[in-house]
């Protein structure tokens, strides 16, 4: 499927209409998702939708909304008014939400056709999708490994051809890392960038919607829309919340070399170090930074994360909304419908995240990880007075198979360069850097550049230049 600027462009044209990208959009969920299981819900809308991004490029032309008529797919852990979101977990089964989430009254307003819910670990926890109540997703690269995680059917909506933008979540590299495992442009904005309202919390101070795409281009039309101060969203900012992170003709690029030393494939590492070839070739400075910090970006993330997680979980009881399990008493009800609603990891997680809250222990782990978080910002600061840009490979490996990261502790390593970004608050962007060979088969990996805050112009001006162009 084109792009979304290129779909724009084939509008205008008279090229093609929405009505025919949309059935183009449901034909290739009809052929091809019974086995990739991206989608939980596909609306039956989507043509009235189309019908009416139509007719609005016929009455406005070249002044009609940015987004008329381009089918976008959605995380079903953002609300969408009249439509179910599950959040991939038993215990949402049958919620229909009763409002639009503010990014989605802006991708309306900007006459996006919303084809439907995409799959994700459950209530966005973990790095796969494996954890979804409704099965996991496959990658369309090849359906016998995983598609990443948490957005993975995000992910895999665009990697299959069925939609050309996808919005995900990105809590410690939900949107980031699948983009890698899937070959596609993933954008992990500002925190406070983009509104939280309307999405389903996992952890508050660490969550951001983003996009993914099939172009740097495309991810920058979709934030510039979705972006923006929110009277719903305190967190939210605006433009002159941070100073103006300039765009340049060339940038000075840090690699945090201490920082890949180990756990990284050697061929991943070696896509990386041609990928640092090329863009010294291109005429950016590559130099050499040091990060200690973020090597404890993971450990104290685990114990962040796992701490809002328990405390944004606790209203899902079987009493204000959602799947309700029958019990004796109001104990019994809550304790029946948490225990048969939530899967394993979230209850791993609640567990975890109750416990380093727990008198005796607050300080002694979630008191220091918000220490050692404040700590990492400061150090990040610093760096970016000597750099413009810092790059790392998204993720460590190329996409697994399917039960290959069992252990807990070893699916959440595959994390350890996304996670820092979300801790800190920065920008971040996963673009295609080549693939990698398994079984024969061509995998693709990503490349991460993360820009100070607010920095998100810098990232898509390099990401444009180095990938859209080449």
């Amino acid at each position: 499927m084109k792009t979304a600027t290129e779909l724009r462009a084939a509008y205008l044209s008279g090229e093609t209409t929405p009505e025919e990208i949309a059935q183009e959009s449901l034909a290739v969920i009809a052929a091809t998702d019974s086995d990739i299981h991206a989608f939980l819900d596909v609306y039956d809308d989507v043509a009235v939708q189309a019908a009416k991004a139509a007719e609005l490029i016929k009455e406005k032309g070249e002044q009609a909304p940015t987004l008329c008529g381009v089918p976008i797919a959605l995380k079903e852990n953002i609300l969408v008014k009249g439509k179910r979101a599950t959040a991939s977990s038993k215990i949402l089964d049958n919620y229909i939400c009763s409002y639009d989430a503010t990014i989605i009254t802006k991708l309306k307003e900007a006459g996006a056709v919303l084809v439907g819910g995409t799959n994700l670990d459950e209530f966005a926890m973990g790095s796969s999708t494996e954890n979804s109540a409704y099965g996991p997703t496959k990658n369309p690269h090849d359906t016998t490994r995983v598609p990443g995680g948490s957005s993975g059917g995000s992910a895999a909506a665009v990697a299959m051809g069925a939609v050309p933008v996808a919005i995900g979540t990105d809590t410690g590299g939900s949107i980031r890392q699948p983009a890698s495992y899937c070959g596609l442009v993933g954008l992990k904005p500002t925190y406070g960038a983009v509104s939280r309202h309307g999405l389903m919390a996992m952890g508050s101070s660490l969550d951001q919607a983003g996009t993914l795409t099939n172009s740097v281009a495309d991810a920058a039309l979709v934030y510039r829309i979705m972006a923006g101060k929110d009277p719903l969203d305190m967190t939210t900012i605006d433009d002159t919340t941070y100073p103006k992170v300039e765009v340049k003709e060339k940038y000075r690029i840090g690699v945090p070399r201490d920082f890949l030393r180990e756990g990284i494939d050697p061929d991943v590492m070696e896509a990386f170090e041609h990928n640092l070839e090329a863009l010294a070739k291109a005429g950016h400075e590559i130099v050499d930074i040091s990060l200690p910090l973020f090597e404890k970006g993971l450990a104290a993330y685990y114990i962040v994360m796992p701490a809002e997680v328990s405390s944004n979980l606790a209203r899902f009881d079987g009493i204000r909304y959602g799947v309700r399990a029958e019990g004796e008493s109001l104990l019994d009800v809550y304790q029946n419908s948490r225990a048969e609603g939530l899967g394993t990891e979230v209850k791993r997680r609640i567990l975890l995240g109750t416990y380093v809250l727990s008198a005796g222990y607050y300080d002694a782990f979630y008191g220091k990880a918000e220490t050692l978080r404040s700590m990492m910002r400061a150090e990040l600061a610093e760096v970016y007075k000597t750099v413009d840009i810092i790059t790392t490979p998204t993720a460590p490996t190329p996409a697994f198979t399917f039960g290959a990261q069992g252990d807990p502790l070893s699916m959440y390593k595959q994390d350890i360069f996304t996670v820092p970004v979300n801790l800190t608050g920065v920008p971040a962007i996963s673009i295609p850097m080549g693939t990698v060979e398994r079984d024969g088969k061509a995998l693709p990996v990503g490349v991460q550049y993360i820009a100070p805050h607010a920095g998100e112009e810098r990232l898509f001006d390099l990401g444009i230049r180095t990938y859209d162009q080449r």
